[in-house]
């Protein structure tokens, strides 16, 4: 099976981890020898009420039974689309009250993008230095950076670049502007949260030259802060929210969510003006809608502060230089790049399924599922203290 991954799957990077899964449960998953990992990254924030969920996996053999894909997103009335889109806006500001499912957190950057363009009838895209919004074309676009855009120029023209918590380069937002992308809290440069009232200055900023704010929050989404989504920490709405990763409950599933009066401006010059084959896949619909329903049933969200907390109570150590996190979404600090990719390499060894950030090698990444345990957090930190003393 090696061989074969090596020889006819595409391949990402030179050295692949090539960890062979047999099967997941809870926070765990086992490879095909046998060999348990303790699992801290959700495979990156998806799931977040753990694996092999009996809930969705009943929702998602029920829908199997009625049906799979029957007609291009948007015109038949499908049941899972319909239900999860209600919850969705149900949990969310009035104004974000029409969702369009898309297949991946990607491609709901490409098509709010769209619709900031088509609503505002302006092309400039303001993002951030150091964001991540997908490797599409027009996400690759925004935010990034140089190392990871250079090498597929030219890229879609007329956007522009800020540094995040940077309160002098608000007033690059102007009258010319469609939207203004950015992650609440940035994940990928290493958890970095904004300044006091950076948010706020940026929302009234939006609001005063009549451009969009838009929020990904693919990975912030679903509980991973201490919140069901990272905005309402900060009392700031967006016109448009972007989701992805948890919001599929583990199957393929973006969105990005605006208010119908919004939306509407894509039935018309041109109608049809997104639109997408499989975004909102029944299946997919049903499973998220029963992951979201689970999160919030078992009420998962309410410990997330006590075991980020924990975390940070025990990971003491002389060699981490730092530990920046929002709710169970966490980045510790060390002194370089190749320091941490060793760590990472020997903690897997040791059992424990780590990574780190795109845009910040040197930090540990450690993003559970939201079900994990007291007992498994200190089994975590005690195996990680225990290979940082042998460093």
């Amino acid at each position: 099976m090696r061989n074969l991954f090596l020889n006819h799957v595409a391949q990402t990077s030179e050295n692949p981890l090539m960890l062979e899964i047999d099967h997941a449960e809870e926070c765990y998953l086992y490879d095909v020898r046998g060999k348990k990992y303790l699992d801290l990254i959700s495979g990156i924030a998806v799931s977040n009420i753990g694996h092999n969920n009996k809930k969705v996996k009943e929702a998602i053999i029920s829908q199997l039974d009625k049906y799979m894909h029957v007609m291009v997103y948007g015109e038949f009335i499908e049941a899972p689309q319909v239900q999860y889109a209600k919850w969705l806006s149900d949990h969310l500001p009035q104004n974000l009250n029409a969702v369009y499912f898309t297949n991946s957190g990607s491609e709901g950057v490409e098509g709010a993008i769209k619709l900031a363009k088509r609503y505002t009838g302006r092309t400039e895209v303001i993002s951030f230095k150091n964001s991540y919004h997908g490797s599409t074309m027009g996400a690759l676009s925004t935010g990034n950076t140089e190392e990871r855009k250079n090498s597929f120029r030219p890229l879609i023209p007329d956007n522009r670049i800020l540094n995040y918590n940077s309160f002098e380069d608000i007033h690059f937002i102007t009258e010319k502007t469609a939207c203004v992308l950015m992650e609440p809290i940035q994940a990928e440069a290493g958890v970095i949260l904004p300044e006091e009232n950076y948010l706020l200055h940026i929302r009234k900023k939006c609001a005063e030259v009549g451009a969009l704010l838009m929020f990904d929050e693919c990975q912030t989404g679903f509980g991973r802060t201490g919140n069901l989504f990272a905005f309402q920490k900060f009392n700031i709405i967006p016109d448009v929210l972007l989701l992805g990763k948890a919001l599929g409950g583990g199957m393929p599933l973006g969105a990005f969510i605006a208010s119908r009066e919004i939306m509407q401006v894509f039935t018309q010059n041109p109608f049809l003006g997104h639109i997408t084959t499989f975004g909102g896949h029944p299946v997919c619909c049903a499973a998220g809608l029963a992951a979201a329903q689970e999160l919030t049933d078992l009420n998962l969200i309410a410990q997330v502060e006590k075991n980020s907390q924990l975390f940070k109570e025990k990971l003491i150590h002389p060699k981490i230089k730092m530990m920046r996190n929002c709710g169970l979404l966490i980045a510790v600090e060390f002194e370089n790049d190749a320091f941490n990719l060793a760590l990472n390499k020997k903690l897997i060894e040791e059992g424990l399924l780590v990574d780190w950030f795109l845009f910040a090698a040197n930090c540990l990444r450690i993003a559970p599922p939201l079900i994990i345990s007291e007992e498994e957090i200190n089994t975590a930190c005690t195996i990680i203290l225990d290979v940082l003393n042998k460093e």
